[in-house]
């Protein structure tokens, strides 16, 4: 995030000098132990709404923000309301439709690797076990025809 200040100001304890620039990892923001409760365990429910009984999900926390996986202001990312859509499809449906368990009974680790992007330490390795068979080969069906 990048904004000028036309004067000195204290942020924090910090001085921040006038014309200064504070950079922020927006990424650490979705890590943050006083937003999040146990940041590092991967929590879906996190994201329910709380209208619609629970039924609804909000993941850029529109009504209050914990994370801005999409950016803000004038430099959000274009696509954003693109992305959300797909999301469903790509993302929801897989979940949705298969029982993910992980291999040989380890658990699922979080654990960031730096580098140039950030990734996960240990890349998942999971069985799939499908919930419906005919969602399944409706699947099958599908995308054998590409």
């Amino acid at each position: 995030m990048h904004c000028q200040n036309s004067e000195d100001i204290i942020m924090d304890g910090y001085v921040v000098p006038q014309y200064g620039t504070v950079n922020f990892i927006v990424g650490d923001m979705g890590l943050d132990p006083k937003v999040w409760e146990d940041p590092m365990s991967f929590k879906l429910e996190r994201f329910l709404s709380d209208e619609n009984d629970g039924k609804t999900f909000d993941i850029t926390r529109s009504k209050e923000i914990k994370m801005i996986p999409f950016g803000a202001g004038r430099r959000i990312c274009p696509g954003h309301a693109l992305a959300m859509l797909h999301l469903e499809y790509f993302v929801a449906n897989p979940v949705w439709s298969f029982e993910w368990k992980a291999v040989d009974g380890d658990d699922f680790n979080m654990e960031a690797k730096q580098g140039f992007v950030v990734t996960i330490k240990k890349a998942l390795q999971a069985n799939l076990l499908p919930r419906f068979w005919r969602k399944l080969l409706l699947y099958i069906l599908i995308f054998s025809t590409f």
